[in-house]
């Protein structure tokens, strides 16, 4: 079973993005890559752990990455 996010659960630690400021760039501001999520959001500028799970560098592994809500929101269009 998938877990379940709130949407203030925070996907970018170092920049302090929530899950619902990533997915309103998404559906909202027309975020469909990678780069355009980190123009809006500021989300992965940092250290980059939180765009793949292969990027993870934190000794807690965040378990909620860029690429997969971007893959998940856009295949729901």
């Amino acid at each position: 079973m998938a877990k379940t996010y709130e949407l203030d659960y925070e996907v970018c630690k170092c920049r302090h993005v929530t899950l619902g400021e990533i997915i309103y760039a998404i559906k909202e501001e027309g975020a469909t890559t990678i780069e355009k999520l980190q123009e809006l959001t500021d989300a992965g500028t940092a250290c980059g752990s939180c765009i793949r799970a292969s990027d993870d560098i934190c000794e807690e592994k965040l378990g909620l990455y860029l690429e997969d809500i971007l893959k998940k929101i856009l295949n729901e269009k």
